[in-house]
């Protein structure tokens, strides 16, 4: 795990995440996480190849998948596809706490035919963007035990090998007795909509109009107001301050720069305009924000926030 982007998002050429893997050799993220109402770490829309598996250990909280929010429980556990838009949320602002586990699916192939007859039907399968896995789902105790193994050999290969692999065939028996689903239908407006989400994220730096987001998807703004109202809730413009907020707070990690160095880091016009914005976000200004991160280092809970929020 590289420390150095804790709490950061790293992306590829094409907008999609690069997950800060426990080990560079072996594509797995395992963390012991919580989630509360306007940490940096919650709402931040993102997609992957991994496959994203989070089952609640206490409290409760929600995951947006691809615009559809799903409430979760203790001891429900999701499971996102690959290439799916997501993210998490708080809940009546209260802590959930939860086992995450990213994982890249190439773990499973052992051979063409496991990739061909095995992975591939599922992860390629635009009608299968989620499995929840509820009190009345069979499967839940199973999954929820699996999970629960998963912290505590985090950082052994083999042992994360063989709970993926039974994972995996519960969701493969989850698949099969799906079928179709209404509740799932595949969007043909997804990728326009990552395409604007990666156009903000390489450009939030300077001034962006509405006109240039959409533009970067080549659809007109109705569209891309619509699209991101499906997606996150809110519209692009919205969306570009929150990313801006959000960038914001990962340099007030740092001593190293003033607040009118980082408001020129991340597109704001001057330091009252991003401290009103921050505010309104995160609900205390930047300073506040500083001296709470500063306190939760001091008092050992700098590994807090999942890596890849």
């Amino acid at each position: 795990m590289n420390r150095d982007v804790m709490g950061l998002i790293v992306k590829n050429d094409d907008g999609s995440e690069i997950v800060n893997y426990d080990d560079p050799a072996f594509p797995s993220y395992i963390y012991d996480g919580w989630v509360a109402p306007k940490v940096t770490w919650e709402k931040v829309p993102h997609y992957h190849e991994d496959i994203e598996i989070l089952t609640v250990k206490e409290g409760k909280m929600a995951y947006s998948v691809n615009g559809k929010t799903l409430l979760l429980n203790a001891g429900d556990t999701i499971v996102v596809n690959s290439n799916q838009i997501h993210y998490s949320m708080s809940v009546d602002d209260t802590v959930a706490k939860y086992v995450i586990f990213v994982v890249h699916p190439a773990i499973l192939c052992s051979s063409v035919a496991v990739d061909l007859q095995a992975v591939r039907p599922i992860t390629e399968n635009g009608d299968l963007p989620y499995f929840r896995f509820r009190y009345i789902n069979q499967y839940t105790e199973e999954l929820y035990r699996l999970m629960m193994e998963l912290p505590d050999i985090r950082n052994d290969a083999f042992e994360v090998t063989k709970r993926f692999f039974l994972i995996w065939d519960i969701i493969r028996k989850q698949a099969a007795a799906y079928g179709k689903r209404e509740e799932v239908a595949a969007d043909p407006g997804m990728q326009s909509f990552k395409t604007m989400m990666h156009f903000i994220s390489t450009s939030y730096k300077g001034r962006i109009t509405l006109d240039e987001i959409a533009g970067s998807a080549n659809i007109s703004r109705s569209l891309c107001n619509t699209l991101f109202h499906r997606y996150v809730g809110e519209s692009p413009i919205s969306y570009l301050s929150h990313m801006r907020v959000r960038k914001t707070a990962e340099y007030l990690r740092s001593d190293r720069l003033s607040l009118r160095q980082i408001a020129d880091l991340t597109g704001f016009t001057g330091v009252s305009y991003l401290s009103e914005t921050f505010k309104k976000y995160f609900g205390c200004s930047p300073r506040e924000y500083k001296k709470q991160w500063k306190n939760n280092e001091n008092n050992g809970y700098e590994d807090t926030a999942p890596v890849k929020k």
